[in-house]
């Protein structure tokens, strides 16, 4: 467990000016830690590539923000608030190997950040009837696939599909472009609450920061890098929704897109996507469950469970990021559990022999059962 030292070192490292995600890892993985960088001279800091005079200068300054730091943190232990920083075991996979991915999240909720299936959902703020029922009968099918479902609480396909999810027990997790202490837009603030009990909402702003334009975009990544598909329902040709696909293919993810006519502006964007070859064509839920090969979770579930009481802490990291990317190499492997090549030689080996995993061409692993 943390300390309260280490939280308020963490904290501060983000509210620095100028240092933002990519920087923030940069700065990490030159000086060693985050208290190696506030102790290191300017004059080194300004050695490291990318960091200037100004940037050194504002880390210099560090101690200022150490108070914005302790009144976040006194706001996450009166309102439940948790937060998990980019080299915490439990950063989600699917976004620590994004270059631009977070360097902390602030999270409420009940919220699994490393499902086993995740789809994000999203769309136009001004939705059809028939993108509505789309949007519904999709999360109706996905629930019996243990799928979490991640969308933005705006207005529209947003907040149908958080809806959705909670008539249908499916965990969702809704990503603020605001901080904790502000839900927008406010009459979403109810099903939020609701939202709690099977799923949550995340943000990488601190607690007082407002819905402002700006943060939308920043918002709009977290979507993308949180699922292993995004399915874009209704759309313009322009906005929010296919900013967040084209950042979905850009990090690799399935995109997926419902067609319409040629005439709706709803459908236009969703058309173009398609059209492009920028997301797959898909007409129901059980054409997106086709596309990612998904296959309901029954006796596999409980053959995995199984194998996951049987094994070390150790094993079951690394077992859970084989499962979480279908396969992975070794090397992978290696940079994301942080392991030295013989600890993971000998935890693949053991997983090997209990059966859970398997070898592949490639020095690559996959699960079994």
């Amino acid at each position: 467990m943390k300390t309260r030292e280490t939280q308020l070192e963490e904290i501060t490292f983000t509210m620095i000016p100028l240092v933002g995600p990519v920087m923030g890892r940069q700065l990490i993985t030159y000086c060693g830690s985050i208290e190696a960088v506030f102790t290191e001279s300017k004059r080194l800091l300004k050695t490291i590539p990318g960091i200037g005079e100004e940037i050194a200068t504002q880390i210099s300054q560090a101690a200022a923000y150490r108070e914005a730091a302790e009144r976040e943190l006194n706001y996450m232990e009166n309102e439940n608030i948790d937060y998990v920083f980019y080299y915490d075991t439990h950063y989600p996979t699917r976004l620590f190997h994004l270059p631009d991915a977070p360097l902390l999240l602030y999270t409420k909720g009940n919220i699994e950040l490393q499902p086993q299936r995740s789809a994000a959902i999203i769309g136009t703020r001004k939705p059809t009837a028939f993108g509505k029922s789309i949007t519904e009968e999709l999360i109706e099918t996905l629930a019996a696939y243990d799928v979490t479902i991640v969308s933005g609480l705006a207005y529209g396909i947003d907040i149908t599909a958080h809806k959705a999810c909670l008539q249908n027990h499916v965990p969702t997790i809704g990503v603020m472009g605001s901080g904790m202490g502000t839900i927008y837009p406010d009459s979403h603030t109810e099903i939020v609450h609701k939202m709690m009990h099977k799923g949550g909402i995340i943000t990488e702003f601190p607690y007082e920061t407002g819905p402002d334009a700006v943060n939308f975009p920043m918002r709009n990544r977290i979507v993308a890098g949180l699922c292993d598909v995004l399915i874009v329902v209704e759309s313009a040709i322009k906005g929010g929704s296919m900013i967040t696909a084209n950042l979905a293919n850009d990090y690799n993810k399935d995109v997926a897109a419902f067609p319409g006519r040629k005439t709706d502006k709803n459908s236009a964007g969703c058309n173009f996507l398609i059209k492009r070859q920028q997301a797959h064509l898909i007409e129901s839920g059980e054409d997106l469950i086709h596309l990612m090969s998904w296959h309901r979770n029954t006796r596999q579930q409980s053959f995995q469970t199984d194998l996951f009481t049987n094994m070390t802490g150790d094993e079951q990291k690394i077992y859970k990021l084989i499962i979480d990317n279908e396969e992975k190499d070794i090397d992978t492997l290696a940079f994301h559990s942080k392991s030295t090549p013989g600890e993971l030689a000998a935890i693949l080996l053991s997983l090997e022999f209990k059966g859970a995993i398997k070898s592949v061409p490639g020095k690559k692993f996959v699960a079994l059962g």
